[in-house]
């Protein structure tokens, strides 16, 4: 008796993986996470992460359209998820990210990426949501970038709702004054100036937009805040770096 057809499952269609780029080059621990998938999808996804996480910088919309594509093949994946959610963000695509987020922390239990989730709520018009979430933040476990970049959410959170004077306090904190440039520091001194700005101490303001045009790579627009040329600022101190 011959067997009944059975429908064939539609061929996922993914990206073009950008030159130089291969799943080989994708982090250990998620290539780990990978080994559930059959060897050819885990194959396939490992190279949409890669390609993701390259593109997230210059190309967002790319980088989602690749993660979007491992998802769609490994949504039981924690860390496609958390990839998902991330290259959302870069795009501007925060309902989607936020989704992708907290997928990834019902999976895991993670609260590292809960800063990306709140701003995500601030920029959908809920700060009040956005600091509720910061408060089930676990501060003192959070990596230094990760605790930076809470602060900075909660500030522009406060701000947010016209409270300049608690966005200012948030970010009176020791990182100010480090003397090592971290990843994070040129934000979290740029989103200083801008809380100064908001409680109406604007010479101060520009002290801090200084500090940061001399040492960023033209990330910021904190030379033109400044309002003088970089060779018209004041000599800054040196800093190590690492």
């Amino acid at each position: 008796m011959d067997r009944p057809d059975r429908p064939l499952l539609p061929r996922v269609v993914v990206p073009e993986l950008p030159p130089g780029v291969s799943g080989d080059q994708l982090d250990p621990a998620i290539k780990r996470e990978l080994r559930s998938l059959a060897k050819a999808t885990a194959e396939t996804v490992a190279g949409q992460l890669v390609a993701a996480g390259t593109l997230l910088e210059s190309d967002p919309a790319a980088a989602l359209a690749h993660a979007r594509a491992a998802r769609r093949v490994a949504s039981r994946v924690a860390s496609v998820r958390e990839a998902a959610g991330l290259a959302a963000y870069a795009a501007g695509e925060y309902a989607e990210a936020l989704s992708e987020l907290r997928a990834h922390r019902r999976m895991t239990g993670a609260s590292h990426q809960l800063p990306v989730m709140a701003d995500c709520e601030r920029a959908l018009g809920r700060p009040a949501k956005a600091l509720s979430l910061l408060d089930e933040a676990p501060v003192a476990e959070l990596p230094a970038a990760a605790r930076a970049e809470l602060l900075l959410v909660r500030s522009g959170a406060h701000r947010d709702l016209g409270e300049a004077q608690q966005a200012l306090a948030v970010l009176e904190v020791g990182e100010l004054d480090s003397p090592t440039i971290k990843p994070w520091t040129i934000r979290l001194w740029y989103g200083y100036a801008e809380a100064l700005i908001a409680v109406g101490r604007q010479a101060e303001a520009q002290e801090w937009f200084a500090a940061v045009a001399a040492v960023d790579d033209g990330e910021t627009d904190a030379n033109e805040r400044t309002g003088a040329a970089v060779d018209e600022l004041p000599e800054m101190p040196d800093f190590e770096t690492d």
